[in-house]
């Protein structure tokens, strides 16, 4: 259960012709696919809400904090992508490190993280685009509409065309997913700085008092609604005030959440030791200042206690008498959220495909496409069922299960730093996490901490996956296993 594979195994592996995935992005199509994913719903949608009910101005202050935390998990992330340059993101980087449950669990964790980002992330752009159609008078029937906009019986067909969509362009290559990323992402930044320079000359500096308003208690809920730091501790976290600006971090972190997506794209790199890291890093550095200056400029144009809680930065811009902004606005959400579903639906696909070619799932999986050296098994598999769960199930209350599949892998890969710095000290480490150990630790205290302030009920279903996960490991995983059989 605890066996180790090596990363000169792993790396060999690669060189399999029928397992081998083509190498074709630089550290540009990298950065592209970090921005291209992390600015989405958080930037559109979470600034409003955080800042009328957690933060007020200081927001700006919670996106730092949040920032941090994916900053330390990044380097992290940085090493071991440099060095062990696989597909799977944290499920390698733990087989190599804390050994092959782990690294199932893990896998297991980000199969379940992506397939419900993915689909969480396709009804919210099929909500932005019926939003669209109805400002030109044109209405999609209740039935189409999802179970959410339907009474009854609900079929959100556009969610569904989109990840089928976005499944054939994984399927025809790297190259062109990131060609068709480029573009959008272009389109979605031009549509943010519209946001910030245009936003600049609607600043009141009255708007910004108080910067950091006065604490009040949060209503929490009870039982298994209160968040787990409530529960173990006692400790109730507050609205506003210095403590509201971490309580409003664990909400934006959510904004964050995808650059670990870019590891998992390490095997398909050209040069992976000096690209990977300056695309993660860079990635989150970019998207980090974006939403820093977006908060200040939309809690500048309007007091954060008039915020729109659903449309906050198209809102502000009507409230100062600028609705064609507003339009533009919704139409950047709506384009830009088609490359956040492309990029988690890819990170997933490669972590299966990943797990297939080690035998802890069928190696029919691990097979790639004779001319587009993709895995198209495993991405057209997945692309057809979260296209069905999209279009048929109403999923927010399971979106904080995003939240907690991120961070738990967050606290594996620090934790796997730590154990190959002592076990592989003599690899070769094109880029090395600074300060080790001690930025390792405060990684994984961090995410612990922002772990800890979701709902108890979160923990409850992401226990309940996971024992599924373990279930599953000593069923087929644990005799399957290549490295199993290798060694008997």
């Amino acid at each position: 259960m605890f066996r180790t594979k090596s990363v000169e195994q792993s790396i060999l592996d690669t060189e399999e012709p029928e397992h081998a995935l083509k190498k074709s992005l630089s550290a540009l199509d990298l950065t592209v696919f970090g921005v291209g994913v992390i600015i989405g719903t958080g930037i559109f949608v979470l600034t409003g809400k955080v800042a009328k009910e957690t933060a007020g101005p200081a927001t700006a202050i919670a996106f730092v904090v949040a920032g941090v935390v994916c900053a330390l998990a990044a380097l992290c992330y940085a090493e071991f992508a440099s060095t062990v340059p696989v597909a799977g993101s944290a499920y390698t980087f733990s087989y190599a490190s804390l050994g092959e449950l782990v690294a199932w669990i893990i896998g297991w964790d980000l199969v379940l993280e992506f397939a419900l980002g993915t689909a969480v992330v396709a009804v919210g752009w099929s909500g932005y685009v019926r939003s669209l159609m109805d400002n030109v008078n044109w209405t999609m029937p209740e039935v189409l509409s999802g179970p959410d906009a339907a009474e009854g019986f609900g079929f959100d067909l556009l969610a569904f065309i989109l990840v089928l969509i976005l499944t054939v362009i994984l399927v025809v290559g790297m190259k062109l997913s990131a060609r068709v990323t480029a573009v959008v992402v272009a389109i979605k930044l031009g549509v943010v700085l519209i946001v910030i320079i245009a936003g600049l000359f609607f600043i009141k500096a009255d708007n910004y008092k108080p910067f950091i308003p006065p604490a009040e208690q949060q209503a929490t809920g009870s039982g298994w609604d209160a968040p787990m730091v409530q529960l173990i501790f006692g400790y109730e976290p507050t609205n506003f005030g210095i403590m509201g600006i971490f309580t409003a971090a664990s909400i934006v972190f959510f904004a964050f959440i995808g650059f670990d997506v870019v590891a998992t794209a390490a095997e398909e790199t050209k040069l992976p030791q000096r690209d990977m890291p300056r695309g993660i890093l860079g990635s989150l550095i970019i998207c980090t200042v974006l939403y820093v200056a977006v908060s200040i400029v939309v809690t500048g144009m309007q007091h954060y206690s008039e915020l729109s809680v659903s449309a906050p930065l198209a809102d502000a811009f009507k409230a100062v008498g600028h609705p064609v902004y507003a339009g533009v606005i919704s139409f950047g959400a709506a384009v830009g959220l088609t490359t956040v579903c492309m990029i988690l639906l890819l990170g997933q696909t490669r972590v299966f495909f990943a797990m297939s070619r080690d035998g802890l799932l069928p190696r029919f999986f691990s097979r790639t496409h004779p001319r587009f050296k993709t895995p198209y098994r495993p991405t057209i598999l997945l692309g057809v069922v979260i296209a069905i769960i999209a279009g048929f199930t109403s999923i927010d209350e399971l979106a904080t299960l995003v939240n907690i599949g991120t961070l738990f892998a967050f606290v594996v890969v620090a934790l796997g730093v730590l154990v190959l710095r002592r076990t592989r000290p003599d690899l070769p480490r094109a880029f090395r996490t600074p300060w080790v150990p001690l930025l390792p630790i405060a990684s994984v205290a961090a995410s612990v901490w922002l772990m800890l302030n979701l709902p108890a009920e979160t923990w409850v279903r992401f226990a309940a996956w996971m024992a599924l996960g373990v279930l599953v490991y000593f069923l087929y995983g644990r005799s399957h296993s290549r490295l199993g059989r290798e060694g008997r």
